[in-house]
């Protein structure tokens, strides 16, 4: 059976790099109808929190890369220590006295070979073992290291392929050494490429290397996040950007990942979570959105309209590039005083727009139904009659509602806003009212 692992360091957050190991380790053990371990190398006592570990058992759980078995390092000391003492016996390790270091390490002695790997991804790599020092098993202080600790529990846990970063590809002839001293089998190998920032560096805090839980934060559906980091080294085929993850187990293999780094672009995870929230269910959208409202203060949680809320998102879904859009861009439908962008103001605000401001309201009074296609009528008739074109009072309009020059069709708006609260806000840019 195919038994994989994912191997996080709980010293901080899951990133992206991190989310796409993670992910082609599940995918890979759920397309073979294999096992995925996850198995926490929590060693460093000092560096590890339990706080990390919550965010990437959450963020793990959030992404849906449900685990069968999971283990933590730190509570197999003596699993390390005994096999290490293995090696002692045979000859094959010694211990020695590190200066100013409490008690002895156990060093691995590194035989001169040559090790040949044959990776799923990059194809047969060599190494040459006189390069290798000799290596540290069982650190003075009782703790292993971690190529050591890494080597036993693969083993032990039956790991038959190793997906890890391209990052590790210096760790494999040192592990493969201990393999062989242990008289374990040797797992497959398959090394992920680098994933690259836009401007081709390693990924940074300004470039996307940002923890699983913020881009959730953020307002990122996890599925879309899934389908995106699917992209980051691997393709469905066909010229595909979007492909459902049920599908993907389906044609998933590993020896069909790309070798070459891949390159984080911010701007098609966006567009990719775009598609996602224009075909998501409004009332899941709508569970995500309400804390957010409340957490403004927008709206009393105990005391609003939900099908209004609802309404307006489905007024604003098909825009979103992410949940969190919707605060930002609908903030209108909620606030009494809105802020109004400044440029936006100059542009359209600044000169006398009192008559035209005045025969719309007149306009919007009269109308006894009040209604989308009633509203956009009335002003059209308006505009015919002052012989102007639309966009020279829908632009003024849209921002004296909005305080934006974008958004959601105009006569939406204003019928989403109501009779009332469209006038009021209208009068303010009427004389004596002068504009600021």
């Amino acid at each position: 059976m195919i038994r994989v692992r994912f191997a996080p360091s709980p010293t901080g957050n899951l990133h992206i790099g991190g989310g796409r190991t993670a992910l082609f380790n599940w995918l890979y053990a759920r397309a073979k109808n294999g096992k995925f371990v996850l198995r926490i190398e929590d060693t460093d006592k000092e560096r590890s929190k339990k706080e990390f570990v919550d965010e990437i058992l959450g963020s793990l759980s959030w992404l849906g890369f449900n685990w069968d078995e999971i283990y933590y390092q730190s509570q197999r000391f003596d699993i390390y220590t005994r096999e290490a003492q293995r090696l002692l016996k045979e000859g094959k390790a010694y211990t020695e006295k590190l200066p100013d270091k409490p008690g002895e390490a156990i060093i691995f002695k590194v035989e001169p070979q040559k090790i040949k790997v044959n990776d799923l991804i990059r194809g047969e790599i060599e190494f040459d073992s006189q390069t290798i020092k000799n290596q540290v098993l069982i650190k003075s202080d009782g703790t292993p290291t971690y190529n050591f600790a890494c080597v036993v529990d693969d083993a032990l846990m039956d790991i038959t392929h190793i997906i890890r970063g391209d990052d590790h590809i210096s760790n494999t002839p040192k592990q493969i050494l201990i393999y062989q001293a242990l008289g374990y089998k040797t797992p497959e190998f398959a090394h992920l490429p680098l994933i690259l920032g836009a401007e081709g560096g390693r990924l940074s805090k300004r470039t996307g290397a940002t923890a699983i839980s913020e881009f959730r934060a953020f307002g990122y559906l996890a599925e879309a996040l899934v389908n995106y980091l699917l992209l980051l080294s691997w393709a469905p085929g066909d010229n595909r950007e979007l492909i459902d993850i049920k599908e993907a187990i389906k044609i998933f293999d590993i020896k069909q990942v790309n070798k070459t780094a891949a390159t984080f672009d911010i701007n098609k995870l966006n567009w990719i979570n775009n598609q996602y929230l224009k075909n998501a269910d409004t009332e899941m959208l709508l569970g995500l959105i309400i804390p957010m409202l409340e957490e403004k203060k927008y709206i009393d949680k105990d005391n609003f309209d939900r099908n209004y809320v609802k309404t307006l998102v489905q007024l604003f879904q098909a825009r979103l590039s992410v949940v969190n859009d919707f605060v930002d861009w609908a903030d209108f439908f909620f606030l009494k005083d809105i802020p109004i962008d400044p440029a936006a103001k100059e542009k359209h605000l600044s000169r006398d727009l009192s008559k035209e401001f005045s025969l719309f309201i007149q306009r919007l009074d009269a109308l006894d139904d009040f209604k989308i296609e009633s509203i956009e009528t009335a002003f059209r008739e308006l505009v015919k009659e002052l012989g102007i074109e639309a966009k020279v009072l829908i632009h003024p309009v849209r921002v004296a509602l909005t305080g934006k020059t974008i958004g959601p069709g105009l006569f939406e708006v204003i019928y989403y806003l109501g009779k009332e609260r469209t006038k009021e806000r209208l009068s303010k840019f009427i004389i004596p009212n002068l504009i600021g």
